[in-house]
């Protein structure tokens, strides 16, 4: 099988988030993967399961807002190369309970492109329901993105 080239410019930083995503050690609680198609879009495909349920049978509302942060803040990040944001405030809409199965998190960014970003970002069921959505406010911060674990552009 032939090697594939590394990845270059924008699509590296893209490869590089995706691989901050999967180091970092709360998504080891979580089955997902992040995939960054284009710049100021993220998508997070999750699945639920009953581990993530409260009493009522449905997700807890926590695993609402780890997915529809994590989709706007990869949106948000995609068009920073050299710090990691950080989420300042965040809304949430929950309007339908998830269930056991495949949820998709896509984030979009909606405005902002030096210290402070807006990003939205909407879950969508098994059904290809819409279940819940948000808004977010991020932050560039003084973290270099090149010194933290995970984040490894390829050259």
């Amino acid at each position: 099988m032939p090697e594939q080239p590394a990845a270059q410019g924008e699509a590296a930083h893209f490869r590089a988030l995706e691989h901050l995503y999967a180091a970092a050690p709360i998504n080891r609680l979580f089955d997902s993967a992040l995939e960054i198609p284009e710049a100021g879009f993220a998508r997070i495909r999750f699945r639920i399961d009953e581990r993530y349920f409260h009493a009522g049978g449905a997700a807890h509302g926590t695993s609402y807002f780890k997915m529809l942060d994590d989709a706007a803040f990869y949106a948000a990040n995609s068009l920073v190369t050299d710090r990691f944001l950080l989420t300042t405030a965040f809304n949430l809409l929950l309007t339908k309970p998830l269930r056991a199965g495949p949820v998709t998190a896509e984030g979009r960014w909606v405005s902002g492109q030096r210290r402070v970003f807006v990003a939205e970002a909407r879950l969508i069921d098994a059904e290809g329901e819409e279940a819940a959505r948000g808004t977010g406010t991020f932050m560039r911060s003084r973290i270099a993105l090149a010194g933290l674990p995970g984040y490894a552009p390829q050259a």
